[in-house]
């Protein structure tokens, strides 16, 4: 596990503490399964993959903690529009505030101007984040292999599905995706991004295309930064895509998603 990983597994853990305080997780879970209104995450992928188009999860992200801010003009309800307005699948959001400078009302905003499914894309560790998300509104969350135990896995799956979520299960390498394989869900992401040097490299994609069953859904993950990146992708069959960076960069993100997905 790299250094920046369990720094941040460690703040969560802290964080989580800390919620446990100010509120109970049953309390939390009653105005989490109060809420009718979950939008079919892997469903809404799967309708754009039927239908010809790249099944696009569009990330909504403040800052990074390896490029900074991405976004002086951050405004999570008009890129959230901008996205569905341009073909987008479903929305990720970062409520990480530490390392990522996201926050959970990001996600409402973003939630509430638009009709999309969205991820809560956080660190997440305990039981308590997961009913969280759906108590804040989120239709999916992920889960990272490499900072979970498989029984961790298991639990926190178990519970996401029982409230009605998705999960999205990310790996970074064979022995991950071993792991991952386990688990219920149909969507896998794949992060190109190397956990200990940072480096990105669609190969990470291509090398585990081979492993992977049928029936699962393979999102890439990091590196899509042009159209030539997605013809690649997609000439391996690989149909689905989390972009964060090109899009945020962008004067309007929904219209980068547009040119690098037409």
């Amino acid at each position: 596990m790299s250094d920046i990983l369990q720094r941040i597994l460690e703040v969560k853990a802290e964080e989580v503490a800390t919620a446990r305080l100010l509120r109970s997780e049953s309390d939390l879970r009653r105005e989490a399964e109060a809420r009718q209104d979950v939008r079919g995450f892997a469903q809404a992928i799967e309708a754009k993959v039927a239908a010809g188009q790249s099944g696009v999860i569009a990330e909504i992200k403040k800052a990074s903690p390896s490029k900074g801010q991405l976004r002086e003009n951050f405004q999570p309800d008009e890129i959230a529009a901008s996205y569905a307005s341009h073909g987008a699948a479903c929305l990720s959001v970062l409520t990480d505030v530490q390392f990522f400078q996201g926050s959970q009302d990001y996600l409402r905003r973003a939630r509430a101007a638009c009709a999309l499914p969205v991820l809560r894309k956080d660190f997440i560790v305990d039981s308590y984040q997961v009913v969280e998300a759906r108590a804040m509104g989120a239709d999916c969350i992920l889960l990272i292999v490499a900072a979970l135990e498989p029984s961790q896995l298991r639990d926190l799956e178990a519970l996401a599905l029982e409230l009605g979520m998705d999960v999205l299960v990310e790996v970074h390498d064979a022995a991950e995706l071993d792991t991952a394989l386990e688990l219920r869900t149909s969507l896998l992401g794949i992060n190109n991004r190397n956990l200990r040097t940072f480096e990105v490299s669609l190969q990470s994609t291509i090398s585990l295309l081979p492993r992977i069953p049928a029936g699962k859904r393979v999102v890439t993950e990091s590196g899509i930064l042009g159209p030539s990146e997605v013809r690649q992708m997609r000439e391996y069959g690989v149909n689905a895509f989390l972009v964060g960076e090109a899009f945020m960069r962008a004067p309007d993100p929904g219209a980068e998603l547009a040119r690098l997905f037409a």
